[in-house]
């Protein structure tokens, strides 16, 4: 059996930034991972909004620097739109920052990632690798994979998403509530300069964003019920650019495919309890929330971070799957989780709510766009708290 201070079951996004935030400690380390990343050719459809203090996290990872920065688009404006009228704008130059975020694609992250943790010294891959048995024992969690090799470890975390096995084989309980709603992602080119702006209408059927690449692209998410997102992923590549310029009021000209689209299914995931002796949950394996905010690889970044600096100021004769010390973990992430969930929740069911909160919900957005010092506080939360 071989001996670990530290288990990762999961090498995506979540759990490779927690094990390169502990390069330099003196835990030892495996990450279990069922494959390793790839680029995809041309254009990842699936690509995210990273948040200021995130893109300082990935500083202090030593990972920004190496990722190719012709492929990374700031957000420089944002604007919203309600479904009756309402409006709400926010700039970066008004708040005083450089930018509200970055759009960066998946595959770029993941795959800097990896090669940091190939250079790794304290750390050990297996890879391909897929577990089979997990047992806690009172002083250690011990993982068995497919192949037969046994692993043991003070402490053992799952990042392996939303359908984590770790969770699972833990009796941890996760609490779904399905939307009926699908995300539809793709990539288009615009007959428009974007102008680094991030657009974003919730609409009848659903909540539609554009979302800045790199020259004159997009990558959109469209939030909408699942006969509708079925119906658009079917859709000849002209009608589907037609039918989602047209969703948006036509602002940045004519599309252009660059990605096909696909879509996957959207739900509200707690966890009651995201530790338990010897194991300790991350990312997608910790929370589900809708992707209107945007804020969803903010947060397993945001946890990653968060239990690398308690586990890293642990003395050796401290145990760093004991109880008390990991519920320390869970406090710091439970309010900022809950509050983001409850917020993007609440929005959602607010403009699906029918014709009779419209005045209202689109009164809402006019109000706040119309008083700066709320705006401000807004995009500020944002900005240092994800």
């Amino acid at each position: 059996m071989q001996q670990f201070d530290l288990i990762i079951v999961g090498g995506g996004l979540a759990g490779a930034s927690l094990a390169l935030a502990l390069r330099d400690t003196r835990l030892r380390i495996a990450l279990v991972e069922s494959r390793p990343p790839q680029r995809p050719e041309g254009w990842d459809a699936r690509i995210y909004a990273i948040s200021p203090a995130n893109v300082e996290f990935l500083r202090e990872l030593g990972a920004w620097k190496h990722i190719d920065a012709r492929r990374v688009a700031p957000i420089s404006r944002m604007q919203v739109s309600g479904d009756g009228g309402g409006r709400l704008a926010f700039s970066a130059y008004e708040t005083g920052v450089p930018e509200l975020g970055c759009i960066v694609e998946s595959a770029e992250m993941a795959c800097e990632f990896w090669e940091s943790a190939k250079r790794q010294a304290n750390l050990s891959l297996f890879c391909p690798a897929q577990p089979a048995a997990l047992e806690f024992r009172h002083d250690a969690a011990v993982l068995r994979l497919q192949d037969g090799t046994s692993l043991s470890a003070r402490l053992l975390v799952g990042a392996d998403g939303r359908d984590s096995w770790v969770r699972q084989a833990a009796g941890l309980v996760a609490i779904n509530t399905p939307y009926g709603e699908k995300g539809v992602v793709a990539n288009f080119t615009t007959a428009k300069a974007h102008r680094n702006t991030a657009f974003q209408w919730f609409r009848d059927d659903g909540v539609l964003a554009y979302l800045p690449l790199p020259g004159n692209r997009i990558s959109i998410v469209w939030s909408t019920p699942d006969e509708h997102a079925d119906a658009l992923c079917a859709l000849p590549a002209k009608l589907l650019c037609e039918r989602v310029a047209a969703a948006g009021g036509g602002v940045l000209g004519d599309l252009e495919l660059l990605t096909p689209a696909a879509a996957f299914a959207l739900r509200l995931m707690r966890v009651p309890e995201t530790v338990a002796p010897r194991l300790a949950l991350v990312g997608d394996a910790a929370h589900g929330i809708h992707p209107l905010s945007g804020h969803g690889i903010n947060l397993g970044f945001q946890d990653a971070r968060a239990l690398a600096a308690l586990l890293a100021v642990t003395q050796p004769w401290h145990d760093p799957g004991e109880l008390r010390l990991l519920q320390r973990y869970q406090r710091a992430r439970r309010e900022e989780t809950q509050l983001l969930q409850g917020v993007t929740d609440g929005l959602r069911r607010l403009f699906r709510s029918g014709p009779v909160l419209q005045p209202l919900r689109n009164f809402g957005l006019n109000l706040t766009d119309g008083l700066p010092f709320v705006k401000n506080a807004l995009v500020r939360y944002a900005l240092g708290a994800v």
